[in-house]
């Protein structure tokens, strides 16, 4: 037994003792993503942030009530001169106060300020939720790329592992030959040799599928040493037109969504500046109690309660011209806004128009790489049984057998790069998170 062939037995036996494996579909894929991946946790966090500040609790609708208490105790040494003259000293007289009180202020009007900063939270939450949205469809486009990798490289594998075999019949083969007389020791070495380089590629791409199987499992936030097998079969959107698809980009691309939700809240920043040239009414009330005793005084009790209201009104008439420069600037800002809303707009009609031609491509290079399967099929076939007949050399029937191997991973590679073209297209009209797989 050859060293690589010892390799190989070892590594073949390490795998099938392994655990066993779960079939994760593409559906649980993304369902352990959306609960476990690590990006998507914190977007969704992030949102939960924007979600309260955006509250009724943040925003000054309701009013502030304050409470205050306090006491104090004093000794003091006193002496007291009358208009008479006599004199009066009092050593270690105690002096006590307490007070207590309860406050409420509450705005009346403020330019509408409070509305315009409510709402301009709300868009801030809106704009939250984009933006965790571009977070989980770039982190599922992101799996989905990783998982189909490992169902090529699975694919893969299994092709190396019929090619590894037919090898390794025709070393047997040639053994049986070559102890007969009917083979020279160089067909021999040759069919070793090939066997050698079969057993290498196979250990290869099962260390390329491990990796990626742990690339995968990283993603989905899970232990990294997860087993597990993928479904490898798949299936193609061919309804694709370029103006439905463009419709429907401007009305759930999550760019285009983020632009207008911009627009958005920069009207309210303005409104929201604007309010603060208009004056602040402010209602306040509040309700007191106070008593003191003071042995050197001449009224040695005093308690006092009562109720005071108020209204205050604020108007700030100049204040340097500051708020005049926010008005201006919310407005260059809107302008800017709506100049970054047409790009993407028009780069997205750009992106969709390439995406969806590689898409089409990717199609047309799948379908002649499956017709070059079944030419290479058919050859192989053919000249393995000329092969048999001893019609050709081994030379030819090598190569006939790495041509099969070679058509085999460019279908694959072809399959894959259109499902992926696809998955671009989907992410782009804001389908990634809507369709079935």
């Amino acid at each position: 037994m050859t060293y690589v062939n010892k390799i190989l037995l070892l590594f073949l036996l390490s795998i099938s003792t392994s655990f066993a494996q779960e079939t994760l579909s593409k559906k649980n894929a993304i369902d352990i993503a959306l609960e476990n991946n690590y990006g998507i946790k914190i977007a969704e966090n992030n949102v939960k942030i924007a979600e309260n500040n955006s509250s009724i609790l943040n925003n000054g609708y309701l009013p502030r009530i304050t409470a205050n208490g306090g006491a104090n105790v004093s000794l003091n040494n006193t002496e007291l001169t009358f208009r008479d003259g006599e004199i009066n000293e009092i050593n270690g007289a105690e002096a006590q106060s307490y007070s207590a009180s309860i406050g409420l202020a509450y705005t009346l009007f403020d330019g509408f300020g409070r509305s315009y900063n409510f709402k301009r939270l709300k868009e801030t939450y809106n704009l939250s939720k984009l933006e965790a949205q571009t977070i989980i469809e770039n982190s599922i486009l992101q799996i989905f790329t990783v998982y189909y990798q490992v169902a090529q490289l699975t694919e893969d594998r299994k092709n190396i592992e019929a090619s590894l075999n037919i090898s390794k019949q025709r070393l047997e083969r040639a053994k049986y030959s070559f102890d007969y007389g009917q083979s020279t020791k160089l067909e021999l070495l040759n069919a070793e040799v090939d066997v050698n380089n079969d057993s290498i590629r196979y250990i290869n791409s099962q260390r390329s599928l491990l990796n990626a199987k742990r690339d995968l499992n990283l993603l989905l936030g899970r232990s990294v040493s997860e087993n597990f097998i993928v479904d490898t079969n798949i299936s193609f959107n061919l309804a694709f037109n370029y103006e439905n698809l463009l419709e429907k980009a401007k009305k759930h691309n999550v760019e285009i969504l983020k632009a207008q939700t911009s627009i958005e809240l920069n009207n309210y920043n303005l409104k929201f500046n604007k309010s603060l040239l208009l004056p602040s009414i402010i209602f306040s009330g509040s309700y007191g109690y106070n008593k003191s005793k003071n042995d050197a005084s001449i009224f040695i009790n005093q308690l006092s309660n009562g109720l005071n209201t108020g209204v205050n009104l604020t108007w700030n008439l100049f204040d340097g011209g500051t708020s005049k420069i926010r008005i201006r600037n919310s407005k260059i800002t809107a302008d800017n806004l709506e100049v970054q809303k047409e790009q993407i707009e028009n780069e997205l009609e750009r992106t969709i128009a390439n995406s969806l031609e590689t898409y089409n491509n990717a199609l047309f290079i799948l379908q002649a790489e499956e017709k070059n399967v079944e030419t290479n099929k058919r050859n192989f076939s053919r000249t393995e049984e000329q092969y048999k007949l001893g019609q050709i050399t081994t030379i030819e029937f090598r190569q006939a057998q790495v041509n099969l191997l070679n058509a085999q991973s460019n279908l694959n590679i072809a399959k894959y790069d259109a499902k992926n073209a696809e998955l671009i297209l989907l992410q782009l009209t804001g389908d990634l998170l809507n369709v079935e797989f």
